[in-house]
């Protein structure tokens, strides 16, 4: 299979992804900005979500843009990626129209944390194809911002029953370390096209 396919597909179900997310915004039965209001949880928790699909689909891209090779393991490792990435949707609706409340935000940190699991099972899997010399191998290095996420993701989960606000904290801070997209793959690609 080309990394194309692998990529169109990805694409595709992202798309549908941030489609359901936004469906899941009623629109209000009142005709002023205070019938805005009661939606205010609903809208944040898009406004989180969509970040994190995007973060997602952007580092997603840059990572099979520097594959070579594609074996069974990385289609399933990456079908296992947008199966977690699939259940964003339900997680944000559900956290929203519940006003963030505690096993709202610890199942939203559960799906978040299988993400960035299923993200690293992907990029291993990625690295066995390619060998331990490939693109990915080296710009990933030693991941610390890899590593960190799950760390933080487990402290969002435990806070999500002690304080909504310091769980989400940790949610919007993972995201925030993750919104620029990650150069490291296209350092080394470029650093590749320069010998």
């Amino acid at each position: 299979m080309h990394k194309g396919r692998l990529e169109a597909f990805s694409d595709g179900v992202l798309a549908i992804i941030i489609t359901i997310m936004v469906l899941e915004i009623k629109v209000p039965h009142g005709h002023d900005f205070a019938a805005l209001k009661p939606l205010l949880p609903v809208v944040l928790s898009y406004i989180l979500s969509f970040v994190y699909v995007g973060i997602y689909w952007n580092n997603h891209h840059m990572m099979l843009t520097s594959i070579n090779r594609i074996s069974g393991n990385v289609l399933w490792a990456n079908l296992h990626l947008l199966f977690w990435l699939s259940l964003i949707p339900f997680v944000t609706g559900w956290m929203g129209e519940n006003e963030f409340a505690p096993a709202t935000l610890a199942l939203y940190g559960f799906v978040l944390l299988m993400n960035a699991l299923a993200y690293f099972v992907l990029q291993r899997q990625i690295i066995a194809a390619d060998g331990p010399d490939s693109v990915l191998a080296h710009a990933l290095g030693k991941d610390l911002k890899g590593k960190l996420s799950p760390l933080l993701y487990c402290l969002g989960i435990a806070a999500s029953f002690v304080n909504s606000w310091v769980a989400g904290a940790f949610y919007v801070f993972v995201a925030l370390i993750w919104l620029v997209p990650d150069r490291r793959i296209a350092r080394m690609l470029k650093a590749g096209e320069q010998h």
